[in-house]
């Protein structure tokens, strides 16, 4: 979405602050109201993504139930409309109301224009983020995901590259760390291919022992070995005309290598203890976290078999590379975790909000659920802090005096912006700094004022 296309609704009583912030906001197209009632009409008529609204409004201009009424009004018309709420009444006490409220941020008077206008930017970034996984999801992008929820362009890429593939009948094979949604991407494969009728089956080689790992995939025949009391299939045979899920290929051991590569260029099995051949028709998925060509090299896995398994190879990204879908995911797992539990919560403080964007999630998306479920089941407040989160103390990548002085900036601004609540002038005091310097590190270390 380019700016010109973006609706801003301002209200503002104030006719010379109107025209101010028009001519402020150029490139978007900027819609005034002077009280609730026209706000509303606004809203019904435009659907603004992002609006500004000032608190002191008639017939209560010196004070905020006005404002506060109209904040409640609009977000009841329109859920998803981010609202920057300003005001110069009680700064502190309204900016914790108004976000209990249900508004994206707070803002005191007197309005700055640029660091207004770095909310209004953030606004539109994170309303465009809801808007393209509301698509997906709206438009069968979710069973292509499995599930997955994303608004990050490093994972719409994966969700396209699914799409192509789904419906050619060749094996694929996910790369990538623990915990980025391998399983759910595998769903997605067999949910949007000529399978999806048929069994979706799933085992993970490395939770198998080794002597039991043939049995689990192969099934085996009564009397093969101590305690095989019945005939058995196998997952292979459980997924006949479907898809099978090996998941964490790289720890199936070289041995049983040899008969999976059988299967593969055969497409028949046999039974352990069994004499008769079955022909098998399914579809392989496979996902690793190891580096298989690695483990070819030092000879721990079979070439031929990888590149039976891997005529397509999909790299899933680490939640760190996903660009925005921290937040986006800890909204999603606040709402889901939130019914489960049956209590209520209003959002994240902006504390919490950078420190999900700090965060360098060596879990990934795995760690991110734990994280929100722990902090659904503890939180005391409404509104979840950083606290809340358990993130702990992120260590710096490198051991240089240069990046252990650039993460003591870093955690010494996002404490400022917290303790002033995202006010950069306010920050900057607080740091002993300039105004102008502020946003330049602001800029450097990509930190979201």
């Amino acid at each position: 979405m380019s700016d010109v296309s973006r609706k801003l609704l301002v209200v503002e009583d104030d006719e010379g602050l109107q025209r101010q912030l028009r001519w402020s906001y150029e490139d978007y197209e900027v819609i005034t109201a002077g009280d609730r009632s026209a706000a509303l009409a606004a809203v019904e008529a435009h659907a603004p993504p992002v609006v500004t609204l000032d608190l002191g409004l008639p017939p209560d201009p010196d004070g905020t139930s006005e404002g506060f009424a109209t904040l409640e009004a609009i977000l009841a018309a329109q859920p998803g409309t981010k609202i920057i709420v300003a005001s110069g009444h009680g700064a502190r006490a309204s900016a914790l109301k108004a976000i209990a409220g249900g508004a994206f941020d707070f803002y005191p008077k007197p309005v700055d224009i640029d660091e207004l206008g770095m909310i209004v930017r953030r606004a539109y970034h994170v309303h465009e983020l809801e808007a393209e996984n509301r698509r997906l999801r709206a438009g069968g992008g979710s069973d292509v995901l499995g599930g997955i929820v994303t608004g990050a362009p490093e994972m719409l890429k994966v969700a396209r590259m699914i799409e192509r593939v789904a419906t050619a009948d060749v094996s694929v094979m996910l790369l990538g760390a623990s915990g980025t949604g391998k399983e759910l991407l595998a769903r997605g494969v067999h949910q949007a291919s000529l399978r999806a009728a048929k069994p979706f089956v799933a085992i993970n080689c490395a939770a198998i022992p080794e002597n039991l790992l043939e049995a689990e995939l192969f099934g085996y025949e009564k009397g093969a070995f101590t305690g095989a009391v019945k005939t058995t299939e196998g997952k292979i045979e459980l997924a006949q005309g479907g898809t099978l899920f090996l998941d964490e290929i790289g720890d199936v051991p070289l041995p049983l290598q040899v008969k999976l590569l059988r299967f593969l260029q055969e497409r028949v099995i046999e039974r352990i203890g069994g004499r008769k051949a079955i022909p098998v028709d399914v579809r392989i998925v496979c996902a690793t976290h190891q580096d298989l060509e690695k483990m070819i090299a030092e000879g721990r896995f079979r070439e031929d078999l990888y590149y039976r398994l891997a005529e397509i190879v999909v790299r899933i990204p680490s939640l760190a590379a996903r660009h925005g879908d921290a937040t986006l995911l800890a909204h999603h797992f606040l709402a889901k975790f939130a019914r489960e539990h049956g209590r209520t919560f209003k959002g994240f403080t902006p504390a919490a909000l950078a420190a999900l964007n700090d965060w360098h999630w060596p879990g990934n998306v795995r760690e991110l659920e734990n994280k929100m479920k722990r902090a659904v089941i503890m939180a005391e407040h409404p509104l979840l802090d950083a606290a809340d989160l358990d993130l702990g103390d992120q260590e710096p990548a490198q051991l240089t005096l240069k990046a252990i002085r650039e993460e003591a900036d870093r955690k010494a601004i996002r404490l400022a912006l917290a303790r002033t609540e995202g006010n950069v002038s306010t920050a900057a005091k607080l740091l002993g700094i300039s105004r102008p310097t502020l946003y330049d590190l602001l800029k450097q270390y990509e930190i979201e004022g």
